[in-house]
């Protein structure tokens, strides 16, 4: 009896230690491979988005059912972009309009919520999103379409600390989920449409303050900071006007939008840069470095250690903000990455160097292919387009149809990696644009484009398409194919499954090796976010968020007429197995959804 009662105080001990535990930075590198919390953005901060939870799996995935459902509420609804993140129960999720919900994950229970006032007059530039908040000690950060930074605590929603990113009034915004990297805090900024200046910076988790900044423009000083607030010159970024004429490099663009990913292996962090400012690239002579490229820094030194250039004077939007996703290959630690242009790029992870570069969607106009020897695309000159000044008064260059269109063949929307399979999971859209320059001008919070545009779909049938690539060879091994542009991330899991959403309002689960769907659910309102799995109670969970908007509906052209049956809506769901799940049935889906499965040669 005494026994019992001092086994039985033990696990009240530990329970009570568990649900006081504070998130460390050792908890968010393993917790990535063990089953109860999601500690980041990206599953691990790798962005592999892989959980090797297995009691859902290919063969009992049909049997998955919504557990409970809770709505943002008001009208504030738009796009949903949140991936959640979860800490001993408690599932905190943001939304859209800049706010932020804690959750009891088993129940659905809202325990607090957080919202952001606002001023008039911020300009985000694709939709009053949100993508998700970073957890450290006892905090809970998210970033604010203001540009400030948010730290509540995570027990009782107060605020323990507010910083200001940059002036909202000067086209700057933030809808990236930050990440924790060796202990530090890294954020990026938004706004790259506005004439801002791209960088990343480094701030200490527990109280906000700067570490140190990097600018993603060749040309600006990056800076650390002491104790005290007192900035320290830490070298300039680049050379100033080696890849940039003039005064441009000066509003250049390259924003951070979409955050980044960390590799405690390498010990670097990895941000992709935007399309440079303004598009009208024919003011840009030159590769305009860092924009368009992913860039490797030292988040202990806040130096860039290396940076490889997707698309060098960018003509025509092509943020290369994708996240870059590291892994092993061949006794290396490489990166993938499944860039806007349209290209799938591996490089080494420690150096930079490419080793393999191939086309992930089927129509690429602007360029041949990638000099494997160079790194540079091989571009078709007659894909660029024309100088305004030239013709028509000067009121208007020569239009090209160029493919991918500027929206990407991915965007914002986060690819999964397997090491099971060893496969990506990549989330691509089909479609071209008609694209001119046109004479612009920089004025502080103004636009900062020089183009005009219109988006169309490249098939009758589809838009979206979730494909399964195998880095090593660039060889695609299936694909599902979507009616309307896939805009949510991927997840995949150690039960052979890959997860994604549609606008159309389905979660669906794929055998990861085959690509044959084996559930689906309709949510509602389309998904464009990422969803997640974990294990609570001996139990395994599968979430998202539903909630149709984003860049396609104000930015989308003729897709965006394609699709304005949509609805909107804000939702996270939550599905299990009930009992647990275990054995297997077959597969049953609410469509005919299907695959292809591409034979290998």
């Amino acid at each position: 009896m005494q026994l019992k009662l001092l086994t039985a105080l033990i696990s009240l001990g530990l329970a009570g230690a568990a649900a006081n535990a504070q998130v460390t930075d050792k908890m968010i590198q393993s917790e990535a491979t063990a089953t109860g919390n999601i500690l980041t953005w990206g599953i691990n901060t790798q962005g592999q988005r892989y959980s090797p939870l297995k009691q859902v799996n290919a063969g009992n995935a049909a049997k998955l059912l919504p557990v409970w459902a809770f709505s943002f509420g008001g009208e504030k609804q738009r796009g949903q972009e949140s991936q959640p993140v979860i800490m001993n129960g408690k599932m905190f999720v943001t939304a859209s309009y800049s706010r932020i919900f804690a959750l009891d994950a088993v129940t659905g229970k809202k325990l607090w919520k957080y919202e952001h006032r606002l001023p008039e007059g911020i300009m985000p530039c694709c939709d009053v999103v949100n993508r998700g908040a970073a957890l450290f000690d006892n905090l809970v950060i998210f970033a604010t379409l203001d540009a400030q930074l948010v730290a509540l605590d995570q027990a009782t929603g107060d605020v323990v600390w507010k910083e200001k990113i940059d002036d909202y009034a000067a086209g700057y915004s933030a809808t990236a989920a930050p990440i924790i990297a060796n202990g530090v805090m890294l954020t990026g900024v938004s706004g790259g449409e506005f004439g801002v200046v791209g960088r990343v910076e480094a701030r200490d988790p527990k109280t906000g303050k700067l570490l140190w900044t990097r600018p993603t423009v060749e040309g600006h000083m990056g800076y650390t900071y002491d104790k005290d607030g007192n900035k320290k010159e830490n070298g300039v970024s680049g050379t100033v006007n080696k890849s940039w004429p003039g005064d441009l490099w000066k509003t250049g663009g390259a924003a951070t939008w979409l955050g980044g990913t960390y590799d405690a292996k390498t010990g670097l962090a990895y941000f992709g840069t935007g399309n440079p400012a303004p598009w009208n690239s024919h003011l840009r002579e030159g590769d305009n470095l860092y924009s368009c490229s992913t860039v490797a820094i030292d988040v202990k030194t806040g130096q860039i250690k290396w940076s490889y250039q997707s698309t060098p004077n960018d003509s025509w939007d092509f943020d290369g903000v994708n996240e870059f996703v590291t892994f092993d290959m061949d006794g290396k630690r490489v990166g993938g990455k499944a860039d806007r242009n349209g290209f799938f790029y591996v490089n080494d992870a420690t150096t930079g160097k490419l080793i393999n570069a191939f086309p992930f969607v089927k129509k690429i106009t602007w360029a041949t292919s990638i000099d494997m020897k160079t790194g540079r695309p091989n571009f078709v000159a007659d894909n660029r387009p024309g100088d305004p000044t030239i013709g028509d008064g000067g009121k208007k260059g020569s239009a090209v149809f160029a493919a991918p269109g500027f929206l990407g063949g991915k965007n914002q929307m986060p690819m999964a990696y397997s090491p099971d399979t060893k496969m990506f999971y990549v989330p691509a859209n089909e479609w071209g644009m008609d694209i001119w320059n046109e004479p612009v001008a920089y004025k502080k919070g103004a636009a900062y484009l020089g183009a005009g545009f219109t988006i169309k779909p490249l098939n009758e049938d589809y838009i979206g398409s979730l494909r399964a690539f195998d880095p090593k060879t660039g060889k695609l091994a299936w694909e599902v194919k979507n009616g309307a542009p896939l805009w949510g991330g991927v997840l995949t899991t150690g039960g052979n499954l890959v997860f994604w959403g549609t606008p159309e309002g389905y979660l669906k689960a794929a055998d990861a090796k085959t690509g044959k769907v084996v559930w689906e659910f309709q949510t509602g309102s389309g998904v464009v976010a990422p969803p997640v799995t974990w294990m609570q109670g001996g139990e395994q969970y599968v979430s998202v968020v539903s909630g149709w908007g984003g860049a396609v509906p104000l930015w989308g052209g003729e897709v965006a007429k394609k699709v304005n049956l949509l609805e909107q809506g804000g939702m996270v769901w939550v599905f299990k197995i009930p009992g647990g799940g275990g054995g297997s049935s077959k597969p049953r889906t609410a469509s005919a959804a299907t695959s292809t499965k591409v034979a290998s040669n």
